[in-house]
């Protein structure tokens, strides 16, 4: 079949792991094509929930599913005894087409036998970082273990970051997304803080892969253990303490610049409802009072004079803080 397609099958380049993927590399797959891509399947195929996935029973994407059926249409898909793949069989036979390990031809030798040799360009070890980051996780969501996400150069490409991490770390991809983030440009005159640019890659991974000393997913030991030696090796509360002290001092100023807080003056509505509160209390205890004196006189059969009970009787004054 493949010698009828013009192809060649070497025993170093086959796939030799399934290409059925679990739930979570379908959510995964699903998550991370570009926006485009995911508004025009959501406008043909409807709303997908949180963790859902739009692949189809085989486990295809829609965009496969639809090339599967052309090629089937125009007669372009290899067959089996016969009988055209399934899309399962194609997928896989697509699969291993992309993951072949590219360089290599057979070569017949004199006595016939086949020699299988490398005609790539020598290519060593690259001088490049491949920074391994937790991937974007959404709240109320649980980690993708089945995704990576790497910041490298913006000069490598996804057919260089599936050769390094095949060749160097053994790991195999399942597919490559890519986007380039660009540093801001600053203003002209202005010393701001210098910012790199980088190209993200999210690669979605055979074998799940869980970042290391994730703290979500420790004991209560572990964790405690964990974060007790990230204070001791990098003292980010320390820092933290120091950096609110000295943005305090600073806030404060010196001298006659020095910020004074002066609480009779404060207009807070905590301040401003607690005094409220405190000449309400002392008007009903005066009115208290000369109702009090009131009844003692009239009881005594005294005459009531209301201008001796008022100069008796001291009004509280009126508080400047709440007047404003």
């Amino acid at each position: 079949m493949l010698q009828a397609l013009g192809l060649r099958r070497l025993q170093c380049s086959t796939r030799h792991y399934s290409t059925v993927l679990p739930d979570g590399a379908l959510a995964a797959r699903t998550a991370s094509t570009p926006l485009a891509v995911r508004l025009r399947r959501r406008k043909k195929l409807g709303e997908l929930g949180a963790s859902g996935t739009d692949a189809s029973e085989t486990g295809l994407t829609p965009t496969e599913v639809s090339r599967y059926n052309r090629l089937r249409a125009l007669g372009e898909i290899p067959t089996v005894n016969g009988e055209p793949m399934s899309a399962e069989q194609w997928i896989q036979y697509v699969n291993e087409r992309r993951s072949r390990i590219r360089g290599f031809k057979e070569v017949e030798k004199e006595d016939g036998s086949k020699l299988v040799k490398a005609v790539g360009q020598r290519v060593y070890l690259p001088n490049v970082i491949f920074k391994l980051v937790r991937n974007h996780t959404p709240t109320g969501e649980p980690y993708n273990p089945y995704e990576a996400t790497f910041r490298i150069p913006k000069s490598i490409t996804k057919t260089d970051i599936r050769s390094y991490l095949a060749t160097v770390y053994g790991v195999q991809t399942t597919y490559i997304r890519t986007d380039n983030y660009y540093a801001p440009t600053p203003l002209p005159g202005r010393d701001t803080k210098k910012h790199k640019s980088y190209k993200r890659a999210v690669v979605g991974l055979v074998d799940p892969f869980y970042y290391p000393h994730r703290l979500e997913d420790m004991p209560a030991e572990k964790k405690a253990e964990r974060e007790k030696w990230i204070q001791t090796e990098f003292a980010i509360d320390t820092i933290d303490k120091a950096r609110r002290e000295e943005m305090l001092r600073q806030t404060i100023g010196h001298g006659s610049a020095a910020f004074r807080f002066n609480p009779e003056n404060a207009t807070r509505r905590s301040h401003i409802l607690r005094k409220v509160a405190e000449r309400k209390a002392q008007r009903e205890e005066l009115i208290g009072k000369i109702a009090q004196e009131i009844r003692e006189k009239r009881e005594a059969g005294e005459p009531v004079s209301y201008e001796a009970l008022a100069t008796k009787s001291s009004v509280p004054a009126k508080d400047s803080s709440s007047s404003s």
